[in-house]
């Protein structure tokens, strides 16, 4: 299941949220001097935000990404995916996400009561995708220590649990949702689940191939798989717990707006962070999502929000869903007025976006002019003049 909080995943550290960064922007008119510099031939030099465009491999081309929301685990989860869709003055929510309980086998084996709305909702139109976390352990949050996940990934690589897996994709394809989005044993990096990798990670590995196998055996599946580890470092560098191309679909990402990185570029730019996961799928010619993304530790951070859906519309994922209830969510959590203004205006269809296609050039200030400006970073958006 989604998180009692502290954040799944995370290492329970407690910072004071910090203020949102402001971006100083600067006309044409009144900005020469960089100008100048930011001039070739002619032209004008148009980034995106400092340190996001660097030379390097893309994903694969993809539409426009499927949007969504976690908004609850069973049938009210469904029904709000119409109530925020007209919150959004109507958007395209094409993605309907959830999480199996992970306390018993039986559950994470699912039944018909809990998939029926999911998949009466997917089946309503091709278009949408149906997004389901999958524990990969019992007990999956009740703090089992690593001797004894160590023991149970043992078990698991040897094929002890592969039935209950099989199990699950037959309940799916009667269900009539052959075709689900499993996001596996997500936040494997992490400290929080049973199903993390860092006590052994061959052992993880195998026992993620021997899934993966048990799933796909079963007639009329057409599951595609997701590796999600959350952002940074960690217990383990998630690298390290990669199982292979053969075996994953989708490379992943959970990221919240907290530490490690004080700010968005250090989030982009850090060891096993953003940039990390677009260079990594696009080496292997994978698409990326981001499962789970929200507010957390800095409180209601505009720039972040700002930032994040910037990032996702460059980065085109297949899909991504916000955790949408307190302390990370823009619809059901009133204690973040300032960025569920902005999640509002970017996701309502036909919203103007101020600026998005005018040309900017930014460069960092560094510590002492960033100190003297309130922004390491300064910006300069370029309007053209229009020929008599």
């Amino acid at each position: 299941m989604p998180h009692r909080h502290h954040r799944p995943g995370g290492t329970g550290r407690h910072r004071k949220p910090a203020a949102p960064a402001r971006r100083r922007r600067l006309t044409a008119a009144c900005a020469g001097a960089v100008v100048a510099g930011a001039l070739v031939a002619g032209g004008a030099v148009a980034t995106g935000t400092f340190g996001d465009d660097r030379p390097g491999p893309r994903p694969p081309a993809s539409s426009s990404p499927a949007v969504g929301a976690f908004l609850g685990s069973g049938s009210d989860g469904v029904r709000r995916i119409a109530e925020l869709r007209e919150w959004l003055g109507g958007a395209d929510l094409r993605v309907g996400h959830t999480y199996l309980p992970g306390d018993t086998w039986e559950r994470i084996e699912s039944d018909p009561h809990f998939l029926r709305p999911w998949a009466e909702w997917r089946r309503a139109d091709p278009d949408r995708l149906f997004v389901l976390n999958v524990p990969m352990q019992a007990r999956n949050e009740a703090g089992v220590p690593d001797h004894e996940v160590r023991e149970l990934l043992a078990q698991g690589a040897r094929g002890r649990f592969d039935h209950h897996f099989r199990t699950l994709a037959g309940h799916l394809v009667s269900a009539g949702v052959p075709d689900t989005v499993i996001v596996l044993g997500w936040e494997m990096n992490g400290t929080t689940y049973t199903h993390r990798c860092a006590p052994d990670p061959q052992a993880w590995k195998a026992y993620w191939r021997r899934i993966v196998t048990a799933m796909r055996s079963v007639d009329g599946q057409r599951f595609r798989f997701d590796f999600a580890p959350s952002r940074g470092k960690d217990a383990i560098g998630w690298t390290e717990c990669y199982p292979g191309d053969d075996v994953v679909d989708i490379i992943g990402m959970d990221s919240y707006d907290q530490p490690p990185g004080e700010t968005f570029d250090d989030q982009v730019n850090q060891p096993y962070g953003l940039r990390h996961q677009v260079d990594f799928a696009a080496a292997r010619g994978k698409q990326i999502s981001y499962p789970e993304w929200g507010l957390f530790r800095r409180g209601d951070n505009a720039e972040y929000m700002r930032r994040m859906l910037d990032w996702i519309e460059e980065r085109k994922p297949l899909y991504h869903t916000i955790s949408d209830y307190c302390p990370h969510g823009v619809w059901r959590c009133e204690e973040n007025p300032k960025s569920s203004a902005v999640f509002r205006e970017r996701m309502t269809p036909g919203a103007s976006r101020p600026g998005r296609n005018r040309p900017e050039f930014c460069v960092d200030l560094g510590d002492w002019l960033g100190g003297w400006f309130g922004d390491r970073r300064l910006c300069v958006t370029f309007s053209w003049a229009r020929r008599p």
